[in-house]
């Protein structure tokens, strides 16, 4: 005996008329409100949300492109995806984003600038509203790709004299000379510091930081003393490595970033040494491990939603402001110490 089949009644997948019949609209005002327009009353608007939320109707991103001649599409390309201060910007950086009704699209250019170039093909393919370049000292390769496109972008301590650029300025500065005199406070004199790569603008601007530092607290700075690392875990165990075979070693060893600190404090753990009794150690970012290491890291806050909010507003205004002479160009963000549990005074015979 053959088998009857249940034949299910397939929905027919809502369009934007379905919406303006159900909202009692026009397809225009439906149009409207979904691109953002001021001309539709809040009482209108509040009636085509209903109706979209009620159908589960996801609105064609491509068609609404080509009427408004906007993608509602943010770029974002950071320096190395695998560090994990990145993952943390491009979340808290998509948060604020989709909350005022925008996407974003991700790039890393692993420090490759052939791969930079190809991060910033595809956004102009995709027809970005604006880009937040944040590699911190490699996005020279591409500025004149963006600027020809006439793309809005901003930059991460690098200022371009280009009206669709703005530039987030980072204060490295007080968290370093926090750390700096938290760590001669508790008694250290020979504090080193582990740099990051010198074709970094950002690491140049925390090594001339500290040295700043040291001389304003009357330190001695030993050349053999800094040491050019390349941010990872492995440069950290390396850079340890070097200031360990010195013939005077530091009591202290300020970082420019935490992945370096954490590569010092595995270094000095299989070493037989412990933080803090026998080194202090300071990082900078405070990524989200920092707190859940052994001893927890002492470390220079960068708030990334701070960075993350800042690089969405420069692009927001360049997106949405009309008049570009009175637009706000530079973005503060500050930096603040952290203090845990990997610093302490140093031994008495240190």
């Amino acid at each position: 005996m053959a088998r009857r089949g249940t034949r299910k009644t397939v929905t027919k997948t809502p369009d934007i008329r379905t919406v303006a019949a159900l909202a009692k609209v026009s397809i225009a005002t439906v149009s409207r409100t979904i691109n953002g327009s001021p001309v539709v009353s809040d009482r209108l608007s509040k009636r085509v949300w209903q109706a979209v939320e009620q159908l589960n109707y996801f609105p064609n991103t491509h068609a609404r492109t080509l009427v408004s001649g906007r993608s509602r599409l943010f770029g974002i390309i950071v320096e190395n995806i695998t560090n994990p201060f990145f993952p943390e910007l491009i979340q808290s950086f998509e948060e604020i984003a989709v909350a005022h009704g925008y996407e974003i699209l991700v790039s890393s250019s692993n420090s490759d600038p052939a791969i930079l170039t190809n991060c910033v093909r595809r956004m102009l393919e995709r027809k970005v509203d604006g880009v937040a370049v944040l590699t911190f000292g490699e996005e020279e390769p591409v500025l004149d790709q963006l600027v020809h496109h006439d793309i809005p972008m901003v930059l991460a301590e690098f200022k371009l004299d280009d009206p669709k650029a703005s530039t987030i300025l980072l204060d490295y500065t007080t968290g370093i000379h926090a750390a700096v005199k938290h760590l001669a406070d508790l008694g250290h004199r020979r504090i080193a510091f582990l740099a990051g790569p010198r074709k970094l603008h950002s690491a140049l601007t925390r090594e001339k930081d500290y040295r700043e530092a040291m001389e304003a607290m009357g330190l001695p700075i030993q050349k053999q003393w800094i040491v050019e690392c390349d941010h990872t875990l492995k440069g950290g165990v390396a850079g340890f490595g070097r200031l360990q075979g010195l013939p005077v070693s530091p009591t202290a060893i300020l970082c420019s970033n935490d992945i370096t600190a954490i590569g010092v404090l595995r270094a000095a753990y299989m070493n037989g040494m412990h933080v803090p009794e026998d080194l202090s150690v300071i990082g900078l970012d405070d990524i989200d491990f920092a707190e859940f290491t052994l001893p927890p890291l002492t470390t220079i806050r960068l708030s990334r939603v701070d960075l993350a909010r800042a690089a969405f507003e420069a692009l927001r205004l360049q997106a949405e402001e009309a008049d570009s002479a009175k637009m706000q160009r530079e973005f503060l963000v500050s930096t603040s110490l952290v203090v845990r549990g990997s610093t302490a005074p140093p031994h008495a015979n240190a």
